[in-house]
């Protein structure tokens, strides 16, 4: 009798022990399983134990049938009840082990936000894919601006036109290696490819100070608009200040800028040569740029902002014309433009300009003015000046994305975005620029009244209507004399 036990139960003990093994397989297996894997992989499991079950239960009998008697009917039932209790055990460890799993998984997606338990994020419109401290982190961006254009009252034919066009189209991505960043933008516009930004960044300290450290082709810190990307400016284009005040190279630069920033201030310094492009052939422009601003008031409730900056450029040899023409009306109509008259054997310039403004609640308001020395080997010097002023209100409450840490234009807040049921956020803005090259023998004079109302989707988009009345006389060019205009331009946009 206990030599039939002995050899009845050795391989129920041997089935058993496979069984909890088989039972525990899915806790192993779970973590790097997704949740529809997880279940499978229990179905089969669970399937697997009931034929293993099945198996034991005809062995046994076929081992009591060779023993023969009722005793060893009787023997085989014991472990056979046994066996189906073990099975049933493990069955049921193996849901209580799935459903622990879930919950650990749904606690980890209720600690990270809902962010994919930490390791990506959605809130800046595309995925920012990063590490469980977020040191290393990977950004996919890109943008798409859609504009439409019309003008009517000109007194030229050819300025009174409308169409649409794509303003800019951008694809790139950024991201962080601890200290370490980078940020690469390919545009596509006018069925051609142009990178623009295209840096290295370092934030570190300067002893107690942050600092940024930036290598490659990034836009100049001059200027509040010119210093801030396009899908930022309240406006849909930079004011005239931007425009003006822009030294031969461009807004942007290839080269090092660094940047210091304390509580209520921030300074900046940029050694560039010309925008990415250049074809080996000929020398660089050599361009320095500083600027500083300052919060002498600084409140949870807005702030005062004053700041000024200063751009010395030493042309090539290939820059030595300059004929400033800036649109005034949109970015698609390319007949309503300001003619400055061209400038022969250009040899260095120096542009200063001056910033004045601040935020209170929901409220903005700005006053920007630039004069540009233009020095020629062949004529007489030559001034260029600009003066834009602009302000804004959010009537849905939102404060202005407006930085204090660096002066610039950022991302406004939506409240409550529509894609949360919400009616996003609402700006009213307006702004008065004048352009003044009367300087020059022969340079033109113009002026721009911009009314926009700015509706923000959410964070990341936002729909705009600008009208903008417009005046310009010209001494140069197809449009002389004075002549007036309206023109009413409409964009959607979306930056991720």
């Amino acid at each position: 009798m206990n030599r039939k036990s002995t050899r009845a139960s050795s391989p129920t003990a041997l089935a058993a022990g496979a069984l909890l093994g088989l039972a525990a397989l899915p806790g192993l297996a779970a973590d790097p399983a997704t949740d529809a894997e997880l279940r499978a992989l229990i179905a089969q499991q669970s399937e697997q134990i009931r034929q293993q079950a099945v198996q034991l239960e005809m062995l046994n009998r076929r081992l009591s049938a060779l023993e023969g008697g009722g005793a060893g009917s009787t023997t085989a039932a014991a472990p056979d009840a046994a066996v189906q209790a073990q099975v049933a055990a493990a069955v049921a460890d193996t849901r209580q082990d799935d459903m622990a799993i879930l919950q650990a998984q749904v606690a980890q997606l209720a600690a990270g936000g809902g962010t994919g338990g930490g390791n990506t994020s959605w809130r800046r419109g595309g995925p920012e894919l990063r590490n469980s401290d977020r040191s290393f982190t990977f950004h996919p961006r890109g943008r798409m601006l859609a504009d439409f254009s019309a003008t009517r009252g000109s007194d030229y034919g050819e300025r009174n036109i409308n169409g649409s066009e794509m303003r800019q189209v951008r694809l790139g991505a950024e991201g962080s290696m601890g200290p370490l960043g980078y940020k690469i933008d390919a545009e596509l516009a006018d069925n051609d490819v142009s990178i623009k930004d295209a840096y290295l960044s370092w934030d570190t300290r300067l002893g107690a100070l942050p600092a940024e450290f930036y290598v490659g082709n990034k836009l100049k810190d001059r200027a509040i608009d010119s210093a801030t990307t396009l899908t930022r400016v309240p406006f849909m284009e930079r004011n005239a200040v931007a425009s003006v005040g822009t030294p031969d190279s461009g807004y942007f630069g290839l080269g090092a800028q660094m940047k210091l920033i304390g509580q209520n201030w921030h300074y900046s310094l940029g050694v560039t040569g010309d925008d990415i492009g250049n074809a080996g052939a000929e020398s660089d422009s050599l361009t320095f740029t500083t600027r500083a601003h300052w919060n002498p008031i600084k409140r949870s409730a807005g702030f005062l902002h004053l700041g000024g900056w200063y751009v010395y450029q030493d042309h090539g040899i290939d820059a030595d014309r300059i004929n400033k023409v800036p649109r005034i009306a949109s970015g698609f109509n390319d007949n309503v433009r300001v003619s400055a008259s061209a400038i022969e054997g250009v040899t260095r310039e120096n542009i200063w300009g001056a910033e004045l403004g601040g935020t209170w609640r929901n409220f903005w308001a700005f006053g920007e003015y630039t004069e540009r020395d233009i020095h020629s080997s062949t004529e007489d010097d030559v001034t260029h000046t600009a003066t834009s002023a602009y302000a804004g209100w959010l009537i849905t409450g939102e404060k202005p994305g407006f930085s204090s840490r660096s002066g610039v234009w950022g991302t406004t807040r939506v409240a409550r975005p529509v894609t949360d049921g919400g009616i996003g956020a609402w700006e009213l803005a307006t702004r008065y620029d004048e352009y003044d090259f009367t300087d020059a023998a022969r340079g033109g004079e113009g002026d721009a009244w911009t009314l926009g109302l700015n509706w923000y989707l959410n964070n990341w988009s936002r729909l705009m209507l600008n009208y903008v009345h417009w005046t310009t006389d010209n001494n140069v060019g197809a449009y002389r004399g004075p002549d007036s205009g309206n023109s009413l331009n409409v964009r959607a946009q979306v930056v991720f």
